[in-house]
């Protein structure tokens, strides 16, 4: 049995530069791994187990990215996850599962990595990183050290309707000490994201800032408490 850890990425700042012809969105991103994530126990086999405080919804068949992460490599495994990250969360647990499964069977092909989603180009390896494109061009940066709280919302929030509503806003900018682009789009897509957003602001002191599409929040700096997740950076991930 092989153990592979799928850790969360935190998208610390987030401008759409763009957009393709075919509708895709243009990023200029700057994305962290923390120590905090999804883990993976990679057997012989042919089935997926989903379990953990986060299983719930989550599908096992085909159209999970482990599953289309095996068939892109062409590997067969029975494989236990254990999801510790939630879904529509911004924290890209999902992609950080198939990067695992592209880590394991010794692929670091970025094409093979952004035709699943988006963010597996930067999760299978992780570290600090400039990412541009649709997320396939990732450019490692300088390790920093820095602690994050997160606070984690019971709202899960689709990316593809907070796009659209950035399109109808009219492409903003960030404003109001945002560092996202898809903030003002993610709030209008589920407003009930600021009652949170102030809660955490409360209790922190600072202005947090939307992980990503959404929908969770976070503030540099260490403020544990009921429902908040204290997690720190970690260095780039080996692949294969």
């Amino acid at each position: 049995m092989h153990v592979e850890r799928a850790p969360a990425k935190l998208t610390v700042s987030l401008r759409i530069t763009g957009v393709r012809a075919d509708g895709y969105h243009l990023i200029d991103a700057e994305m962290v791994t923390l120590d905090y994530g999804d883990v993976l126990e990679i057997g012989d086999g042919d089935d997926l187990e989903i379990v953990g405080p986060y299983a719930a919804g989550v599908p096992a068949d085909d159209e999970n990215l482990v599953r289309r992460a095996l068939a892109l490599t062409g590997r067969r495994a029975s494989v236990r996850l254990n999801k510790q990250v939630p879904a529509g969360a911004g924290m890209g647990g999902g992609s950080a599962d198939a990067a695992a499964i592209l880590r394991w069977a010794g692929c670091s092909d970025p094409s093979v990595a952004v035709g699943l989603g988006a963010d597996v180009a930067f999760c299978m390896v992780g570290g600090r990183a400039r990412v541009r494109g649709v997320g396939e061009v990732v450019e490692p940066l300088p390790y920093v050290s820095r602690t994050f709280t997160l606070l984690v919302p019971p709202v899960p929030v689709s990316t593809p309707l907070v796009y659209r509503a950035w399109d109808e806003l009219g492409g903003p900018a960030a404003s109001d000490g945002s560092l996202n682009d898809l903030e003002a789009p993610a709030l209008l897509v589920a407003p009930e994201l600021g009652e949170w957003r102030d809660r955490l602001a409360r209790v922190s002191g600072r202005r947090p800032q939307l992980a990503g599409s959404g929908g969770t929040w976070f503030v540099e700096g260490e403020f544990p408490g009921e429902g908040r997740i204290v997690a720190r950076t970690v260095r780039a991930l080996e692949v294969g």
